[in-house]
Formats: structure tokens, C-alpha cells, sequence
């Protein structure tokens, strides 16, 4: 998802902030990752087979979190700068504008799919038979049960904290939002309500919010992750990984079926570990290749469609069915779904980025 335009940090700003690139490929990877897997959390269910689903499904888990993070770190000086009408509509024109055209794409690519199928004398199902709720059933699918969902939770997001504006810095605000997410932690337990991320509404403000907060005491916080040593980094990124496997083998054992949910109260701690790491870690030079700056928005709304409309496409024909494979078997056919999607992602991404469409990959 698109956080926000390093040419638009004034340039002794854009210095301390270097950082930002290696969190953002990393973490997209990671987001690129988890899309790609071939794992169901239903299918294993002895401890050798667990153990390597559970380090395979959680080990980029923090991404999410970090993503919105570092979209804090960007916007805090963005809020002070403009009104929060004159920042919306700036938004609008770099984040939302691509992701409706890409919405679009993935919804005809879709369509035109099905009616293939039609032809050749597949079912049509509620195509033909009733499509104005195909359509609706569709649209609903991709608006709130798809990648593309967390864009518009992005948005929700950054509209909250401008209502709250006023407010931002007070250590009050933090604690509410926070009270909020874990909410949506405990919740995952009980099952008060539905846990799948398009009901967690409001349960990435925080992590939102906590960016613009770090921004404003920057030098504090970069001093405080500076002089903590390496060992501490490491042994608290073990432990809070291990909490996190932990919890999700006890709510695999529940029957619960979001058992790896990003909100899970372990993961926000392993998150903002990792997140903790990667900022100490800083800048890696060899990831500017990958030119994260211009081509994480792009990978972002290209990779979906990459996994659930090209791979589907190459691999019908061969009638894989992946709960007959073993946990090595799917997590190598993860690595391969992800490498592909990863890498045609950039390569398209960077393509478009020099002709005249460039607007559509948020550029």
C-alpha cells in the first residue's frame, strides 16, 4: 500500500528517513509472502507439519503493522502542512485513483473469465442466472475480503486521526486507540464478533497513530534503538516470535479459523520488534535496486491480481490439489508463488512507471 511520496519531505527531513525504503521492500515482501501461500491452516495437524506452517505463515506477519508504522512516520509533517481537505484530496489523486483503476481490472479480468467459462459450456451459476448479484457478491468480495480492502482501511485510518487532529500528540489518544486494537486481539479468543481484517475497522489506528507519534519525538526514538544493543534486539525478536507461534498453535487448537490474524496481541509485539529491528538495521543499499520508493504502491495492487487470475490460469489445467501434498511440498510451492507474483510485480510495476500510465502504480 502506498504511504507517501518521499519527494514531498523537505530534503534535510528525507535524510533521517532512509530507513523508511528498507522496511517498505522488506515488508512488502512479506506482504507478497503471505498472499502467496498454499498452506490452509486446516489441513496438518501433527506438530512437525504445524511447527513448519506456523514459522512459514507468521515469520513476515509483522508486516502489516509495520507498513502502517512507517505511513505515520511519513504524514505526521503532512498533517501540519496542509488542511485536512487539501490532504485528502492529494491522497485521493496518488493512492485512491490507482486502486480503482486496479479494482476495475481485477473485476473484468474476472468477469471476462467466468463468461469464458460459459462459453465453453462451464457453469455460469449467478452469472447468468442472477448478475446483478454476481456483481454485488463480486464487488463485495474485493472491496472488503481482498487485499484491496486495506487501502480503503488505510484511508479510514487517516481520516480518524484528522478528526483528532487537535489531539494527535496527547499520550491519551494512544492509550484509546490502543484499548481499541486490543479489542480486536482478545476478540480473536471469544468471538464476540467477526474476526476476518475487513471487521477490524478500527483496529490499525494505533499502530497509525504511534508513527506520527515517533515522528514528533524522532530523535529520542532513534537514540533509544541506537544504544540498544544488537543481543537485546535479537533475544526479544525470539522471544516475541515464539509467543506468537505459541498463540496461534492454541488457536489452532480451538478451531479457531483466523488462528494467524495480524492482531493477535503476541504478533503486534512481534511487529513492532521487527519493526524496531529494521529501523536499527537501517538503510541496505542493495535494496534500492529494487527501487522500493517508486514500486511498492504497484506491487502492492498488481500482485492480487498476479496470484488469483494469472497463477490460477497457468495452473487449472493441472488440477493441483495442495491438501494432498505434504508441509514441505505447499511451502515450496509458496516460495514459487511468491517469487513469481514478486518479481512480475516489480517488472510490470517499473514498465508502467515510464510511460504516460505511470498514474496507475501511484506515480
Amino acid at each position: 500500500m502506498k504511504i507517501e511520496e518521499h519527494n514531498l519531505i523537505e530534503p534535510g527531513f528525507k535524510k533521517n528517513f532512509d530507513f523508511v525504503d528498507t522496511i517498505r521492500c522488506i515488508s512488502m515482501m512479506g506482504i507478497v509472502w503471505e498472499h502467496s501461500s498454499a498452506i490452509s491452516i486446516e489441513l496438518y495437524t501433527d506438530k512437525s507439519s504445524l511447527l513448519v506452517q506456523s514459522i512459514t505463515l507468521q515469520i513476515f506477519k509483522f508486516a502489516s503493522i509495520a507498513f502502517f508504522l512507517i505511513a505515520g512516520f511519513l504524514i505526521n509533517h503532512k498533517f501540519q502542512e496542509y488542511p485536512a481537505r487539501q490532504y485528502l484530496k492529494n491522497r485521493f489523486k496518488n493512492t485512491v485513483k490507482p486502486w480503482l483503476f486496479w479494482v476495475v481490472v481485477f473485476m473484468s479480468i474476472t468477469i471476462l473469465d467466468r463468461l469464458v467459462a460459459y462459453a465453453k459450456g462451464s457453469d455460469g451459476g449467478l452469472l447468468v442466472s442472477d448478475f446483478p448479484l454476481y456483481f454485488y457478491n463480486l464487488t463485495k468480495m474485493i472491496l472488503f475480503f481482498s487485499p484491496y480492502w486495506f487501502i480503503l482501511n488505510f484511508l479510514i485510518c487517516i481520516s480518524i486521526l484528522l478528526l483528532f487532529k487537535r489531539f494527535l500528540y496527547k499520550i491519551w489518544l494512544g492509550v484509546i486507540l490502543g484499548m481499541v486494537s486490543i479489542v480486536y486481539s482478545v476478540n480473536l479468543h471469544y468471538g464476540w464478533f467477526e474476526t476476518s481484517h475487513s471487521a477490524a475497522l478500527f483496529g490499525f489506528v494505533f499502530y497509525l497513530w504511534l508513527g506520527v507519534y515517533l515522528n514528533k519525538y524522532f530523535d529520542q526514538f532513534r537514540h533509544l534503538i541506537n544504544k540498544t544493543p544488537w543481543f537485546v534486539i535479537y533475544t526479544l525478536l525470539l522471544i516475541s516470535l515464539s509467543m506468537a507461534l505459541l498463540e496461534s498453535f492454541y488457536l489452532v487448537n480451538l478451531g479457531i479459523k483466523d488462528a494467524y490474524n495480524t492482531l493477535r496481541f503476541t504478533n503486534i509485539i512481534y511487529s513492532l520488534v521487527a519493526f524496531f529491528a529494521l529501523f536499527k538495521m537501517g538503510s541496505l543499499s542493495f535494496l534500492k535496486k529494487l527501487k522500493p520508493r517508486q514500486t511498492t504502491y504497484g506491487i502492492y495492487l498488481i500482485h492480487f491480481i498476479i496470484l488469483e487470475r494469472v497463477l490460477a490460469l497457468i495452473f487449472q489445467p493441472l488440477k493441483l490439489d495442495f491438501s494432498q501434498f505434504s508441509i514441505w511440498v505447499n511451502t515450496g510451492i509458496t516460495l514459487g508463488r511468491f517469487l513469481f507474483a514478486y518479481i512480475m510485480s516489480l517488472v510490470l510495476t517499473m514498465l508502467i512507471s515510464k510511460t504516460k500510465m505511470k498514474w496507475i502504480v501511484g506515480q
